[in-house]
């Protein structure tokens, strides 16, 4: 099979296409004919050196893939070869054949092809296991999301905005404004002219929002616990601007704050048995039923992986990069 390597830890250009094996399934596995295969930020920092693949992970980049069932481990009794699959999996989405547990596999949503199921799994397991089984998305009034033009943003406005949750985000640019209400926003904060602790306090009357869902860290750790209200969850995915600062935690105490975090790829498949539960539950009809959206900004060839990573680095995307296997 074709596939994509990462020569040595580099730029974009140390993503290059190679020749292996056809992966082998063992029990509660399926091998996955990939149709297209969708690029995350994580696939960045694994080609840089800066996310570590866990113990008995492919090597291969890519978390997401979708196209039909190819092979069958034992123990799997539900699924026949050709039936049309999506999947989470474990590393090495960036190929024609990809492996994947049983447990992170997930039927195509109806009316939509692989490529827009491609784009699927890593935001909405992310989202679900971080927003709904961490942060109590369901009992949530309002949120707050930075970066609502990103593939994370734009799945939670669809989301939260579809549970009845008022729903605040970010965005640096008029068009990335504008695409950011398009999806149900309740308010789109432009971070370049605005300072969001206000807006965010003057929308909901002093109060604050519930949620706070971060990819930024630095400086707005401490902005975020600003604009939280009693009892309310900061959630943190990422670092962008740092992981290490000086922080004021008093606002923890005054508002009893809760804040949490994870790494998605570390979990146990137990769990990640119950956040795809949880995603064929809610997330499916929604999709189903046209309520959300997939949202690609950009599709490029498998061998075109590099020219996907400059764009994503690039930053300003309107929703999510996929890769074309066949």
């Amino acid at each position: 099979m074709r596939c994509v390597e990462i020569a040595e830890a580099g730029g974009p250009e140390q993503l290059v296409i190679v020749e292996r094996d056809i992966p082998v399934p063992g029990p509660r596995q399926i091998v996955i004919k990939v149709q297209a295969a969708g690029v995350n930020y994580p696939d960045v920092l694994q080609r840089q050196g800066l996310y570590e693949v866990p113990p008995g992970a492919s090597d291969i980049p890519g978390l997401e893939v979708a196209g039909t069932v190819h092979s069958i481990g034992s123990g799997v009794t539900h699924l026949a070869t050709g039936d049309p699959i999506c999947a989470l999996t474990p590393g090495g989405g960036y190929s024609e054949y990809a492996l994947a547990p049983i447990e992170q596999c997930l039927p195509l949503p109806k009316n939509l092809s692989a490529v827009e199921a491609a784009s699927l799994l890593e935001v909405y397991f992310t989202i679900w296991f971080n927003l709904a089984m961490q942060g109590n998305l369901l009992s949530a009034k309002s949120l707050l999301v930075h970066g609502g033009n990103g593939g994370i943003g734009s799945a939670t406005i669809q989301l939260a905005s579809c549970l009845g949750v008022d729903t605040y985000t970010t965005a640096g640019s008029e068009k990335s404004c504008e695409f950011c209400v398009g999806l149900g926003a309740k308010r789109v904060i432009d971070y370049r002219k605005e300072d969001f602790v206000d807006v965010i306090l003057e929308e909901t009357d002093g109060t604050g929002v519930d949620i706070v869902l971060d990819i930024v860290g630095g400086s707005y750790f401490q902005r975020n616990m600003e604009c939280l209200a009693q009892k309310g969850r900061l959630i943190n995915l990422y670092f962008l601007q740092g992981s290490k600062i000086e922080v004021d935690m008093m606002p923890v105490l005054k508002k009893s704050l809760t804040i949490t975090g994870s790494l998605l790829r570390p979990q146990p498949l137990s769990t990640k048995s119950e956040i795809a539960s949880g995603i064929l539950n809610t997330v499916w009809p929604l999709l189903e039923s046209g309520k959300i959206n997939t949202v690609i900004d950009r599709t490029f060839p498998l061998a075109e992986a590099s020219d996907a990573h400059k764009l994503m680095e690039a930053g300003g995307l309107s929703g999510k990069i996929v890769l074309l296997v066949d």
